[in-house]
């Protein structure tokens, strides 16, 4: 008798019933959770100091409207100063030359330091300062005096303070420098991001510092430096609301509290300056969406997969295309 026979059959396994995990947790959370969204809309609905049907009147009125305007000059302008100059202040810190490097540190220590609002309103009243803001030789009368020649002026044009630094200017450049203080330190984080090779191999083939920089280092860091750049622009939105206290009426928080002031109803003009900024923000974060993909085009892993396997098809003459290709 064979060795086959006298071997006991095996009974089949009986089938896995899978039972799914259960998270009994997940459902608590969505239950509160929906609880304190459905309270919500009811007191959004029920609750009269809204008053809802003032609120959208008002928030669409010319006046406020044109502070709306204001806000956003106030935003573009104020981050075009801080981009451009926290650019320079960047370079600076990463130069050689000691000189550059500590005022750019002393610059950024000091802006980074003081708050925007006293910063704002300190600007508002830089005119207690000059009573002109002139342009020419320095110190021309003490040169003057110095060879004994009285009233002596070498002074080309200039303005009146109280005119120049207008509210909007003030806050302008009070927004600006403070911002260009936190750009300088995103700006330097994203070229220290970049290999040194890179910039190396630039040189070897010729290129110039500045060439460098502007075609090699700062297209690879703005991968870096655009997420917190857009946060970046994002606060200087929420900012430009403490200009009202230099004040600035052009302003779209200064309009809304104008008119709960000249209403007696505060908290609808709160709520419909909660809702503008909310709205403008939003435009601002597809923009900064758009702005990250654009440049983060080939950093993601199907980027690095077909860097890699450009690269061993280098390697081996070309043999491995058709698997780059896929």
């Amino acid at each position: 008798m064979s060795v086959e026979a006298d071997r006991p059959e095996r009974a089949r396994p009986e089938p896995i019933r899978a039972v799914p995990v259960r998270h009994p947790g997940r459902w608590v959370a969505i239950a509160v959770i929906g609880v304190l969204v459905a309270m919500f809309v009811h007191l959004l609905v029920t609750n009269k100091a809204f008053n809802w049907s003032f609120m959208v009147d008002e928030m669409f009125r010319p006046p406020v409207v044109e502070g709306l305007r204001g806000s956003i000059a106030l935003l573009v302008t104020s981050m075009l100063i801080g981009i451009g100059l926290g650019v320079v202040l960047a370079i600076m810190r990463l130069s050689e030359n000691p000189i550059l490097r500590g005022v750019a540190w002393a610059y950024t220590w000091f802006f980074r330091a003081v708050p925007r609002l006293v910063l704002v309103i300190l600007f508002g009243n830089l005119g207690i300062l000059w009573a002109r803001i002139e342009f020419g030789l320095p110190f021309d009368r003490q040169i003057g005096a110095l060879f004994g020649v009285d009233d002596f002026q070498a002074r080309l044009f200039g303005f009146s303070a109280l005119e120049i630094l207008s509210g909007f200017v003030a806050g302008m450049l009070a927004l600006g420098l403070s911002e260009a203080a936190y750009m300088a330190e995103i700006v330097r984080a994203g070229i220290q991001s970049v290999d040194e090779g890179q910039t190396e191999a630039a040189q070897a083939l010729g290129l110039t510092r500045a060439q460098v920089l502007r075609r090699i280092v700062l297209p690879q860091a703005m991968r870096v430096i655009v997420p917190p750049t857009g946060n970046e622009t994002i606060a200087m939105l929420k900012d430009t609301s403490l200009v009202a206290f230099v004040p600035v009426s052009t302003e779209l928080f200064f309009q809304l509290r104008a008119v709960g002031s000249r209403t007696f109803q505060v908290f609808p003009m709160l709520v419909a300056a909660t809702l503008w900024y909310l709205l403008v923000t939003s435009v601002l974060l597809v923009g900064q969406y758009y702005l990250e993909r654009h440049f983060s085009k080939g950093a993601g892993r199907s980027g690095r997969a077909r860097t890699t396997l450009r690269g061993i098809a280098a390697e081996n003459g070309g043999t491995t295309g058709k698997v780059a290709g896929t």
